[in-house]
């Protein structure tokens, strides 16, 4: 164990150290200049980088704005077809070619599945399940009496998608996949069904997009947003879903979809970007699933980013974090349950304008910088010197130069402030006084030299054999005192005895080719020994006493009463 720096020193000096050293000076007033200097060019960056970042945000609210208005598109004419088929439920249509609809679903309901087509074919046809798959489901149900109704409605809807396909196209960049699945077993697509009825009915109604619109899951019978994904990729976004239920008479008869490929949602932000020479688009759902990104080699974020977006979209519209050398810019969307991402590296922007002013400042700032760290380093060479004398002499106030351990001056503090701690917390205070024996023969035949290297050697093994926060030092020639502080008479004799094996043991090299052993005789006191005294000057004579009566006794021993 080596000895800690000394916790006290005179006030004065404390002070004077503290605040009067040249080399502080030095060290103050370079880092006051230069904290000045990059606190002026720190924010002259920072009012360039705002405006520059404010015209980022300006190219993301456009493009948010124009794909809020696409999305609110598909969103209204979902709305549309739902009040269309409430209105229908209430009064369908009388025609002869419904009700022969009507009757053919009639006989084909009992059919594993059933395929329904007008002759006209002026409306989309329908495709179903039969009555005992539908019993299989406790979420699926033909007993309402509106079901035929639901039917016809069905049929009106399919002639609805059927005339929109011809004008969508000149109104939306998106085409979604149009659906109706109804609760009664039967589903109605804008697209052509190339697969089993059966399992891909199945599939719909065991959809979140299906199930999610039940009275218990979206009492408000709004509409709800949903990301799938592709089955070999997990995290590859494939279809997006918005999805409002079909309520009459407060019975949930099915749901109606619109499926966004997303696809044309990446196709749509890289159409965004044209013309533009920095910045990424990306969107993302609330959770935080990556739906689309205008650029294919789309690098995602990080976790810590991804939970900072989420607890901002719970609370803001809009804003803007940095993430390394990528300023990221979000604007919640209204139509839409996600966020749109405006995402420029710092490599891109230094290309543009704010990469060439940033430059020049940076230059301005290294340059008057490296003045001023040459102008610093002349003057702290100047103080180096002086400094380094100063705390020379600080050290040898308090050790001994020799054994490294506190001298007799710095000993008596530490013990004093010790015994006072000691002494408030209730705790003992325990004294060792160590002398070599026969020292004085030592260094009569092998020299003074080989005297201080036994010396030095000694110092070391008590170093190593004391406690965490024991206090050590030479007091005299030969003789040494140790301070235990938390420590009884018994563990501090424990402790005296391994000191003492330790030393008398170990062969000491004094010279070429001769080593020599010694020993020690060392005196124990402690304040659970003396009537609670913790005064260190009583304890230590007390210690020094059984150190002679050791002595006397015949050397090399632990001596802990009188």
């Amino acid at each position: 164990m080596h000895p800690v720096a000394p916790e006290k020193s005179p006030g004065w000096l404390r002070k004077l150290s503290q605040h009067s050293r040249p080399g502080r000076v030095v060290n103050l007033c370079f880092c006051v200049v230069l904290l000045f200097s990059t606190i002026l060019t720190w924010r002259e960056t920072v009012v360039l980088e705002e405006a520059y970042i404010s015209s980022q945000r300006n190219n993301l609210e456009n493009v948010a704005r124009e794909m809020d208005g696409q999305l609110q598109f598909n969103v209204d004419r979902l709305l549309f077809f739902r009040h269309g088929m409430q209105a229908a439920l209430q009064a369908p249509l009388a025609f002869e070619v419904l009700r022969n609809a009507e009757a053919e679903f009639s006989r084909k309901r009992h059919e594993a599945d059933w395929h329904i087509a007008l002759e006209n074919r002026r409306t989309l046809p329908l495709n179903g399940v039969s009555d005992a798959f539908v019993e299989q489901s406790e979420l699926l149900s033909r007993d309402n009496p509106l079901v035929t109704n639901e039917f016809t409605a069905t049929l009106e809807l399919g002639y609805l998608l059927r005339l929109s396909t011809i004008t969508k196209n000149h109104l939306s960049r998106f085409s979604p996949r149009m659906l109706y699945v109804s609760r009664a077993g039967f589903f109605l697509s804008s697209e052509p069904v190339t697969r089993n009825i059966t399992e891909q009915f199945y599939e719909q109604v065991t959809s979140p997009w299906f199930q999610q619109q039940s009275e218990r899951l979206n009492p408000g019978r709004g509409v709800r947003w949903y990301t799938s994904f592709s089955s070999d990729k997990q995290h590859e976004a494939q279809m997006v879903t918005a999805s409002v239920p079909l309520n009459y008479q407060h019975y949930w008869f099915g749901v109606l979809a619109a499926q966004l490929s997303v696809r044309e949602m990446g196709d749509f932000l890289l159409r965004a970007v044209e013309g533009e020479t920095e910045g990424e688009y990306q969107l993302y759902d609330s959770r935080m699933n990556l739906i689309a990104s205008s650029d294919p080699r789309v690098t995602p974020l990080t976790q810590e980013v991804q939970a900072q977006l989420a607890r901002a979209y719970e609370d803001n519209n809009r804003g803007s974090l940095r993430e390394m050398t990528r300023y990221i810019s979000w604007e919640k969307l209204r139509n839409f349950d996600g966020v749109l991402l405006r995402i420029h590296s710092l490599e891109e922007g230094l290309k543009g304008d704010f990469g060439r002013i940033s430059i020049a400042l940076t230059l301005l700032w290294v340059l008057f910088t490296g003045m001023l760290i040459l102008s610093w380093m002349v003057i702290r060479q100047m103080v180096s010197n002086m400094s380094t004398l100063q705390e020379s002499l600080q050290w040898r106030a308090w050790y001994d130069a020799l054994t490294r351990l506190y001298n007799r001056g710095a000993l008596f503090e530490r013990a004093a402030t010790a015994s006072a701690q000691c002494r408030q917390a209730g705790k003992p205070l325990a004294v060792l006084q160590l002398d070599l024996d026969h020292f004085k023969s030592i260094n009569d035949r092998y020299g003074h030299q080989a005297g201080d290297r036994v010396l030095t050697h000694i110092a070391r093994l008590i170093a190593n054999k004391i406690r965490e926060g024991d206090i050590a030092g030479r007091v005299g020639g030969e003789e040494f005192c140790v301070v235990l502080p938390n420590a009884t008479l018994a563990q501090a004799r424990e402790i005296a005895e391994r000191i003492r094996e330790c030393i008398n043991r170990r062969e000491i090299l004094v010279s070429k080719g001769h080593t020599i052993r010694v020993s020690a005789s060392i005196g124990v006191s402690a304040s659970d020994d003396e009537q609670e005294r913790y005064d260190f000057a009583y304890l230590q004579s007390v210690a020094d006493r059984r150190l002679y009566l050791a002595k006397e006794a015949g050397r090399n021993q632990v001596r802990a009463e009188d």
